[in-house]
């Protein structure tokens, strides 16, 4: 079933959700709880703004990384307690130096917990989600925290957020804006600027587009994320 709602509605969602388990500390999703005295509940502060769609010109979850110098491996460790192997290899690299390690954990526990929240309602959202970046760095939570979500972070790989892709980063295929704002807008243009297709939808209710072949921009404005549809190659 899809639900024309708003990307904005969609992360609301979310929130909500996530408001109503966050009081448990734990990811419900198989990442497992750190042993600890007392998670610091700060951590939320930590996810990702949810005010509404981003452009993320690359197209990704990724987030950049941070030039502020990481704990060392071996001084991860919990207040009480210890870290499961899965825990320590989604902390790896990722604890600034006098950082409670649990905190960071807490943030990649309440990524998976936003995403199992939004499957749920829609699956489509979930994945624009994290197309968009309104799920950051979902890629390493879901690899090490909560697998189960694999599937989703592989298919935003494929989509793209609103912004300009150009050259290599364009896939020819179909694809459709699940939720795009009522001033969505897109272009697909070939060689020498040549438009090949342009389109605006003021409803806000799903939109399909086709990139051909011969594509070398693709920009999208207020259409929130773009996935693929199911026959792409």
């Amino acid at each position: 079933m899809r639900y024309p709602f708003l990307a904005g509605a969609a992360v609301a969602l979310a929130t909500a959700a996530l408001a109503a388990c966050g009081s448990s500390g734990g990811s419900g999703d198989g990442g497992g709880k750190a042993a600890t005295g007392g998670t610091p509940s700060a951590a939320a502060s930590a996810a990702p703004s949810v005010a509404g769609p981003t452009a993320s010109p690359s197209g990704s979850q990724a987030a950049k990384p941070s030039s502020t110098p990481k704990a060392p491996a071996g001084d991860i460790t919990p207040a009480t307690g210890t870290f499961t192997k899965k825990q320590k290899e989604y902390l790896t690299d990722r604890v600034p130096k006098g950082m409670d390690p649990a905190a960071v954990l807490q943030t990649g526990q309440e990524t998976c917990d936003r995403l199992r929240h939004l499957v749920k309602a829609d699956r489509d959202i979930a994945v624009a989600a994290v197309v968009s970046g309104e799920v950051a760095d979902a890629e390493p939570a879901v690899t090490h925290l909560c697998p189960q979500h694999q599937d989703l972070v592989d298919e935003a790989a494929l989509g793209y957020a609103d912004g300009t892709h150009k050259g290599a980063a364009l896939r020819p295929g179909r694809y459709r804006a699940p939720s795009p704002t009522k001033a969505c807008s897109w272009q697909v243009a070939g060689a020498k600027g040549k438009e090949l297709e342009a389109g605006s939808s003021g409803t806000g209710k799903q939109v399909e587009i086709t990139i051909a072949d011969s594509a070398r921009t693709f920009t999208s404005t207020g259409c929130y994320a773009w996935l693929p549809q199911g026959d792409n190659g």
